[in-house]
């Protein structure tokens, strides 16, 4: 019996915690966890002959957005967790090949997701470095997945936004 009040102490303290952090917790699974899951699905259903492809002659190709963003990530990420910048982020890049530009995404991914972990919403807003990479790794991330968007159309395939919207509407 004095188990119980225990337990709902724990199950009150995380939802009141949680409600402390909504900033960071809306923005962790509503924003970066969506568009995390775009940009690494959209590396892996882009065919490989396609990631030196480019919309107009002016434009990046298709490697070079997903390095970008990796690039960022690692940028944004390392002021999260207040280490200097991985150089990774300088070797993305010159990576082209489908593999090592979607590994290198994913692993950027990855990164990002240990230093969201560690976030709450007074580190977010503890000062103006902190606050811009916090949102930028959510706004930039996605104004690079609106760009990728076109690549994939013109090449034929559904992205992966709309694809599950679709998938979601095929269950109903």
């Amino acid at each position: 019996m004095t188990k119980t009040p225990s337990v709902l102490f724990c199950v009150l303290a995380v939802g009141t915690l949680q409600a402390q952090n909504h900033m960071t917790n809306t923005a962790t699974q509503r924003y970066f966890n969506v568009v995390r899951s775009n940009l690494e699905s959209s590396a892996d259903v882009m065919p490989a002959e396609k990631y030196s492809y480019r919309l107009t002659p002016q434009q990046m190709t298709f490697a070079e957005w997903l390095n970008h963003a990796t690039q960022r990530n690692y940028s944004d990420c390392a002021i999260l967790k207040g280490e200097p910048v991985s150089e990774l982020e300088k070797k993305a890049a010159s990576l082209k090949e489908k593999a090592e530009v979607g590994k290198a995404l994913k692993d950027s991914f990855a990164y990002c997701a240990e230093a969201l972990k560690g976030m709450d919403d007074q580190k977010a807003i503890s000062s103006p470095a902190m606050s811009n990479a916090f949102l930028h790794l959510v706004v930039h991330n996605n104004e690079i997945y609106g760009n990728v968007v076109g690549y994939l159309r013109t090449a034929g395939i559904v992205p992966p936004s709309t694809a599950g919207r679709e998938a979601a509407k095929g269950k109903k």
